[in-house]
């Protein structure tokens, strides 16, 4: 009764009468069946798992399909009986997804069994619960594609329409770490004011599609414009901020040439790698912050200014402050709000959604058909400490994709420098963020170490972790470690 339980648990809390039934099997038996049965019903394949992977729902359609009776496959993981299916990649990035599922079991006059499969995410009260999915056969589907395809285009329009109206760019920040949260929600809290914003982080973190996405979320008229301030040679910094006026003066141009600020007026200006502004210019910059005001190089004329001044850094400026090579004064002004944009190896939970994501898009842009992912290149990724952060795990993820001749991709797809990275840390564990998982992740490897030291003798285990020995096989049955090793 165990799926019973949990399919029908959430309906009888929001009826507010789970304490009259939580002992009434037959009640919650009756109201399964009674789904089983309608569900059966349908000529469609339905089924659903949990946020575990775990099978909940097989209907009479799914079990006919794949020949795996629903007393066989509910209360096992999915992923036992069925290699990569779309339901475990909604799993992975809790985004909706529909694709043709390709199963290599043959149906009965000898063909490949190709369906065409809708998965959703499951949240209840904000927290993801599992995934539903339904399927129906390609070859029956095909009856109605004439029909579909006439308004595909209209929809497809009509979706895209409502996500810009709707869709912030916050939702392009993928992952669901307690760190990118955090950031994500200070982000949305300032995004309104007028605040001048530090967003730090190492190369590769996002602070351009944070930046972004503060700018899409003020509602700022004006244009975004990115600057890296690392990439502008010293001389040319004021011609490129200010813009120079028409005339024949020296270095001048006739039409004149409007400036990064002017560009960026009634907006919001993205100041990327600001430690790299040279101090003359650091002055200025602050003068013009200040004043809101400034003249085109070679001009009379003031402009007044308006701007969202959001400044990125990969340095700690405290310390370049200290050591005179950052004015103090700008960086007060520039750090009024700072963000801490975590790296990828702080948010490991985060790496799955961020792979699959990468793999649809960059197969979707070198037109090849979806590409799937061995599980043992999966873990690879998911153990490698991306110096590079999301940046470098997204062109990692494109030079597999372009290279690959093969439908999976697998360990030797994987660029070597990844691999001997991975060796060299092969012993290192990283802890997740969740003080709970990451006490369980400590306390099986010191049980294992201290049953290794005393050959297996659990009385001397118990000494060696100096606790008592009624606590030790508490812990080996709730690791369930004999069965681990």
């Amino acid at each position: 009764m165990k799926e019973v339980s949990i399919l029908f648990n959430v309906q009888l809390i929001e009826d507010g009468d789970l304490e009259e039934n939580k002992d009434s099997e037959k009640v919650l038996k009756e109201k399964y069946l009674t789904l089983k049965y309608i569900t059966e019903q349908i000529n469609e394949g339905i089924s659903a798992i949990d946020k575990d992977g775990v099978v909940l729902l097989w209907n009479k359609f799914m079990e006919n399909r794949y020949n795996i009776p629903a007393n066989v496959i509910v209360g096992k993981k999915m992923s036992e009986y069925l290699e990569d299916t779309i339901s475990e990649r909604v799993l992975n990035t809790k985004i909706p997804m529909n694709d043709v599922y390709h199963n290599k079991k043959y149906d009965d006059e000898g063909k490949d069994l190709f369906g065409f499969v809708y998965a959703s995410p499951v949240f209840y009260k904000g927290e993801f619960v599992g995934v539903v999915c339904t399927e129906v056969d390609v070859v029956d589907a095909t009856k109605l594609s004439e029909e579909l395809i006439r308004t595909q285009e209209k929809i497809k329009y009509l979706e895209n329409e409502m996500r810009s109206m709707s869709k912030n760019d916050f939702d392009q920040i993928l992952g669901k770490s307690r760190a990118i949260e955090k950031a994500k929600g200070i982000a949305k809290q300032v995004a309104k004011t007028n605040s001048s914003i530090m967003l730090n982080g190492e190369g590769g973190t996002g602070k351009e599609l944070f930046a972004r996405a503060i700018h899409k979320y003020s509602e700022r008229e004006g244009t975004f414009i990115p600057v890296n301030c690392g990439a502008i040679p010293e001389e040319l910094f004021e011609g490129e901020f200010f813009g120079y006026a028409p005339g024949e003066y020296k270095g001048g141009i006739k039409s004149g040439k409007i400036g990064i600020l002017e560009m960026a007026n009634g907006g919001t200006i993205f100041l990327d790698e600001i430690e790299d502004l040279p101090l003359n210019m650091q002055a200025k910059l602050l003068r013009v912050l200040h004043e809101k005001e400034f003249v085109r190089v070679g001009g009379k004329d003031v402009i007044k200014l308006n701007i969202r001044v959001i400044s990125g850094s990969n340095k700690n400026l405290n310390d370049l402050v200290e050591s005179g090579n950052f004015r103090e004064d700008l960086f007060y002004r520039l750090n009024v709000v700072e963000i801490l944009l975590p790296p990828l190896r702080e948010r490991q939970e985060d790496v799955g959604i961020l792979i699959y994501h990468f793999l649809e898009e960059l197969c979707r842009e070198n037109n090849k058909p979806f590409l799937k992912i061995s599980r043992d290149a999966f873990k690879v990724l998911e153990k490698h400490e991306w110096k590079g952060n999301i940046r470098e795990l997204k062109n990692t993820i494109e030079n597999m994709v372009v290279l690959t001749s093969k439908k999976t991709l697998d360990i030797d797809d994987i660029p070597e420098y990844v691999l001997d990275s991975v060796k060299k840390h092969k012993n290192l564990i990283v802890y997740p963020m969740d003080l709970n998982e990451a006490i369980k992740i400590l306390e099986k490897k010191k049980i294992k170490e201290a049953l290794s030291l005393s050959k297996g003798n659990k009385s001397k285990a118990a000494k060696i972790l100096n606790i008592p020995r009624t606590t030790l096989y508490y812990k080996l049955e709730q690791y369930d470690i004999e069965k681990l090793d």
